[in-house]
């Protein structure tokens, strides 16, 4: 993996956010990329559970400062960082008022769906690939942790397929059993095609359950890793026609060699 680059983008990441399998299982695959002189760099939303002062994350003014347009609207982009205590890694946060400054993740107190799940995932990941763009930072890998990344595959894809830095990059979709209940807005395949992404690759997510976001994830991706044991039925159905390589689900404690001969012999070869 050295000199590797590869860019970790996902939901949740400690210690910023409580200790579960994804926000932990994306940590340990940065971390393992970065001890065998591998380049990283993580991307997460900055949620505002998110402890500023105590993870020491400041605003990068030269990285801030451009609005997205989602759904024919204007939304600023700030884009904060901090470093993994002990490990130099750095970690970016995308940030904006209106999505990410409620102090909840997806769900209110009655645990219902925010409305603008929808808009956040799409600002999320819209947000993550303008700022790799102004880093100028070309990955060979990009891999995607939970449903809220679940939409980069596509856009990298389709709104940015004439991107020269993203040209020549693999994208790996991780798949863990940890989503929600329902559907997002049902606005949302709306909300997207303002983007003027191909219907035909919308398909999948114009019914936005968890499922058919991961399945939207896996037909951009270039290869999937199983990172739950358990798996929602549906999905590992759809797995059995998928053609792309596949990496078995292996545990935290075993999974460093795994990943590094999925990442050179079945994603990069």
């Amino acid at each position: 993996m050295k000199d590797k680059r590869v860019l970790i983008v996902s939901s949740e990441v400690v210690p910023y956010l409580p200790e579960n399998e994804l926000s932990t299982t994306s940590f340990e695959t940065a971390k393992m990329i970065h001890s065998k002189g591998g380049q990283t760099r993580i991307f997460m939303p900055r949620f505002g559970l998110i402890n500023e002062r105590r993870h020491q994350l400041h605003e990068v003014i030269r990285l801030s400062g451009m609005n997205l347009v989602i759904n024919d609207m204007d939304m600023p982009l700030i884009i904060k960082v901090a470093s993994i205590p002990k490990e130099r890694m750095q970690v970016y946060f995308i940030d904006n008022d209106e999505y990410f400054k409620r102090k909840a993740l997806f769900s209110d107190e009655d645990n219902n769906l925010f409305e603008d799940n929808d808009e956040r995932a799409i600002f999320f990941v819209k947000g993550v690939v303008e700022t790799v763009k102004k880093l100028n930072w070309s990955p060979d890998i990009i891999h995607v942790n939970g449903w809220m990344a679940s939409l980069l595959p596509l856009y990298i894809k389709e709104y940015y397929k004439d991107d020269p830095l993203f040209s020549n990059s693999k994208i790996v979709t991780s798949l863990y059993n940890t989503g929600y209940e329902g559907s997002l807005n049902d606005k949302f395949f709306e909300k997207i095609k303002f983007d003027n992404i191909d219907e035909s690759k919308m398909k999948t997510i114009s019914n936005p359950t968890y499922t058919n976001l991961l399945i939207n994830a896996i037909e951009n991706s270039d290869a999937v890793i199983k990172a739950s044991e358990q798996l929602p039925n549906d999905l590992l159905e759809y797995l059995k026609t998928c053609e792309k390589p596949v990496l078995d689900y292996f545990p935290i404690s075993e999974f460093d060699s795994a990943y590094t001969n999925f990442y050179l012999n079945k994603v990069l070869s």
